[in-house]
């Protein structure tokens, strides 16, 4: 049996991949094998030696450890694009709000007062003030070409703007997902200050940190509108805070509240809804659990963040998944082992990526616990373990 301990409310729909009969799921297990949580800040949190894996109910892991992780052997998984359709949906209600100028119209009608007549009076004298632009024919900059900037391009064509797109390395499977009328800005620059309306799809990391600070704001337009559901920390607030004072910027429509901004009368604020949809959750979920599925159960890895995506059809034997630092003579090393104990390979992958990398090996025999501690004690290796005919980890 393996145990999932959990954080957060993990939609149901998305955990058939994990049959009671073979996983216990809950926010409190002994031993867990793996943890799966969506927005808990896993920092500062005690993971147990047990863990063998971390799923991530969602695209971002700035919430969890990753480096710590990666130094146990530990990957971390997300579901990349599953929830890429409500974000789209969102972004283009983030375009609609400021364009029309929805949130303050809607502060307005609230707190009118009087009979119908008095109403009437009031809407048709001061309508005037919260008349927007349409959407049609402007020009829209898409800053990230991942699953979810390319269906805001597609969805920008779809509605008669003019979209550009910038991303320093597309993947060529998202470079053919996106439509031909989408154009392709040479640099960031160039984009802000030929937009309209820009909207960010990108990871938060060391790299994209304020990546849109005071000097890229002051290439934008003036008037235009700053769309930010990718996370607060790709913004610098200070800087966006002087932007919206001075009415450079139109407007800012952001998932993420903080103070600064919350404070900001040209700020549109909303509550992290990115994903918070039943489909979204549920898709991401799904893609997670089966993530955590063919790692417990095989020790093949796809859409980890820290290991290499590797996969390696199952003969019927027995496996070790080994996690180890990507250095010379690793597999010698393993193979050493393997061979003093008199052991015979059947199959062998290794893959790296970056500062680490995840080998799989299948053998004709059972391996004792004793190889497994002189592999585990072979330096550079960060985790190992049997996986059995059976796929349950031994006691």
């Amino acid at each position: 049996m393996f145990n999932v301990l959990t954080y957060d409310n993990i939609s149901a729909k998305g955990l058939t991949w994990l049959p009671h009969e073979k996983y216990a799921i809950a926010p409190e297990v002994s031993r867990p094998d793996a943890i799966l949580l969506r927005s808990f800040d896993l920092h500062g949190v005690p993971i147990p030696e047990s863990v063998l894996a971390v799923g991530r109910s969602g695209t971002g892991v700035n919430n969890i450890p990753v480096e710590a992780c990666s130094k146990r052997g530990i990957p971390v998984f997300n579901a990349p694009g599953a929830n890429a359709n409500a974000v789209k949906e969102l972004t283009i209600a983030a375009m609609l709000l400021a364009a029309r100028n929805i949130a303050t119209a809607l502060d307005f009608v609230r707190n009118l007062s009087g009979d119908d007549a008095a109403i009437q009076h009031r809407v048709e004298k001061e309508k005037k003030r919260f008349a927007g632009f349409e959407l049609t024919g402007k020009k829209l900059g898409v800053v990230g070409l991942g699953a979810i900037g390319v269906q805001v391009a597609n969805a920008g064509i779809g509605l008669g703007m003019r979209v550009e797109a910038f991303d320093p390395s597309p993947t060529v499977e998202r470079a053919w997902q996106v439509l031909p009328s989408v154009t392709r800005a040479a640099a960031m620059e160039d984009l802000l200050a030929w937009a309209d309306l820009v909207t960010l799809h990108i990871p938060l990391d060391h790299q994209t940190t304020h990546l849109i600070g005071e000097q890229r704001l002051a290439l934008m337009k003036h008037g235009a509108v700053l769309i930010n559901l990718s996370r607060a920390g790709v913004v610098d607030e200070s800087a966006l805070g002087a932007a919206l004072d001075s009415g450079r910027l139109h407007a800012y429509v952001t998932d993420f509240a903080t103070r600064a901004i919350l404070d900001q009368p040209r700020a549109i604020v909303l509550p992290h809804l990115g994903a918070s949809t039943a489909e979204a959750e549920a898709n991401c979920t799904a893609m997670v659990t089966e993530s955590l599925v063919d790692f417990l159960e095989n020790g093949e890895i796809r859409d980890a963040v820290n290991f290499p995506n590797l996969s390696l059809p199952r003969n019927g034997g027995v496996r070790l998944a080994i996690a180890n630092e990507n250095v010379p003579g690793m597999v010698s090393q393993i193979t050493a082992a393997l061979a003093a104990a008199g052991l015979n390979i059947t199959n062998l992958l290794n893959k790296s990526r970056d500062k680490y990398a995840f080998t799989l090996i299948d053998l004709d025999a059972e391996a004792d616990l004793e190889t497994l501690r002189l592999i585990r004690s072979i330096a550079g290796v960060l985790s190992a373990r049997i996986i059995p005919k059976s796929s349950f980890i031994p006691e």
